[in-house]
């Protein structure tokens, strides 16, 4: 028909993104769909509706205007009550939600390649290695393929493919004996779900990874040379996803925490965050205020329950807010989200305390903010180990092996001090954050020529 010579061609390429349900995790592959957007390529991003809206929500830096999403129903779960006294800090209270979203976003993930694939000449699936088993329908798909995400640093899937395969070679590039176990990082019921979803890994593509060559190269050249017998899987370094240049909202809105910033001495100011799956004890938020309060530094901390799987349900913020903390002025309380990269990127903050969780690891490095470690479940004990020990852009705040104890104050504030007067410290923070920055923006930088390559070849 006359008509269709003024049709647009049908995509070479279609991308589909499926993050598992978790904030760290949905977070990445956002990111990750706004840089593969970037090229042209149309993105379509999966989950259910609930964790859509929060992942779109909780968002900032840029808006994903660009991207497709998709919510996909699942059946209801159990979600209990995350628990501040438990001994291993693992939110195992999402685990009904890890297995539902898995077993139930099948089928209609299967659906919507199949149906991209009849107008893309490929499909590209770019999937959590958790979230396998939903994706095992591809493989039937003549022109789509999966490429397996790693939402974990280099350092520590390396670490973790190592001592799977029993050590087959010798490790020059960091002391053993300072990477610590598993042990209690994880519940038993995790590491199955885990074991069961590596099934499924067969049909990968290609593996990637939130990382830099910059800051991880090394590791990323022992990951290569661990499977170069096994199965020849290219694996591509696309990170830091997170921007790396923030602009500011278009509504010309900003956080309150910022414009409190805006007020505050360079580098003066230490920014506290634990992330999205621990609900501290009570006892230990206490003595976290008592030790900024000693240390005399200001702050920002960010200061939440952890989520609950069913989002729509109250998360327990009620308690952190009836908490009665004693702050003098020289500090602010985030309750609510908090925009961890624009505070991270303000001129105000001097340094990061942290539970080194992926994405607060390399949101910091790009932005050249050392850290105070207080790693608490799964891969950050590792991470704080890259961080302090390999990368040097840190300092040890709770050590691993007392992590059933509560740290006192005057600990906390200590760490908190080193952070911050350590110049030296500081300075190499900044060094790694202005060449991770050099990586993505400038042209033919290690992680531009990276995701170029990676575009190309999913484009072939």
């Amino acid at each position: 028909m006359a008509g269709d010579r003024h049709r647009p061609p049908p995509p070479q390429v279609a991308v589909v993104m499926v993050p598992l349900p978790a904030q760290g995790h949905l977070n990445q592959l956002l990111h990750l769909s706004r840089l593969i957007a970037a090229y042209s390529i149309p993105v379509h991003y999966v989950s259910t509706a609930a964790h859509l809206r929060q992942a779109k929500l909780r968002l900032h830096g840029w808006h994903p205007a660009t991207v497709h999403f998709h919510d996909f129903p699942i059946p209801k779960f159990e979600s209990p009550i995350p628990d501040p006294n438990a001994a291993i800090k693992f939110p195992s209270h999402l685990q009904p939600l890890f297995r539902t979203a898995a077993s139930h976003l099948r089928q209609p993930l299967a659906a919507l390649v199949r149906r991209l694939a009849l107008s893309s000449r490929r499909v590209a699936v770019i999937h959590d290695s958790v979230m396998s088993s939903a994706v095992q329908d591809v493989a039937a798909v003549p022109n789509a393929e999966c490429y397996t995400f790693h939402p974990i640093s280099a350092f520590c899937a390396f670490w973790y493919f190592y001592d799977s395969l029993q050590k087959p070679f010798p490790v020059d590039n960091v002391d053993a004996q300072l990477v610590p176990s598993l042990q209690d990082c994880f519940p038993s019921e995790f590491l199955d779900l885990v074991q069961s979803e590596q099934i499924h890994l067969r049909s990968s593509s290609g593996n990637l990874f939130n990382s830099c060559r910059i800051t991880e190269g090394p590791f990323l050249d022992l990951i290569d040379k661990l499977f170069e017998h096994e199965n020849q899987l290219k694996c591509w370094a696309l990170g830091p996803f997170n921007p790396v240049v923030i602009n500011p909202p278009e509504n010309g809105s900003r956080h309150a925490c910022l414009k409190w910033l805006d007020g505050q001495a360079p580098k003066s100011v230490v920014y506290v965050s634990f992330g999205t799956t621990v609900s501290l004890p009570e006892e230990q938020i206490a003595a976290v205020a008592a030790g900024l309060e000693e240390s005399g530094l200001k702050f920002v901390w960010a200061l939440r329950d952890a989520d609950r799987g069913e989002l729509e349900m109250d998360c327990g913020n009620g308690r952190i807010k009836d908490l009665k903390l004693g702050f003098s002025e020289r500090g602010i309380l985030v309750r609510d989200w908090a925009p961890q990269l624009e505070i991270l990127r303000h001129p105000a903050i001097g340094g990061f305390l942290s539970h080194c969780g992926w994405n607060s690891c390399t949101e910091s490095l790009s932005a050249g903010v050392a850290v105070a470690a207080w790693p608490m479940h799964s891969d950050q004990p590792r991470n704080a180990v890259l961080m302090t020990e390999v990368l040097k852009v840190g300092v040890v705040a709770r050590d691993w092996a007392e992590r059933r104890e509560i740290v006192p104050a005057g600990r906390v504030s200590a760490a908190l001090r080193r952070l911050m007067e350590d110049e030296a410290l500081r300075r190499r923070a900044e060094e790694v954050g202005v060449s991770v920055r050099d990586a993505v923006l400038r042209e033919g930088g290690a992680t531009r020529r990276e995701m170029d390559a990676f575009v190309t070849h999913i484009r072939r």
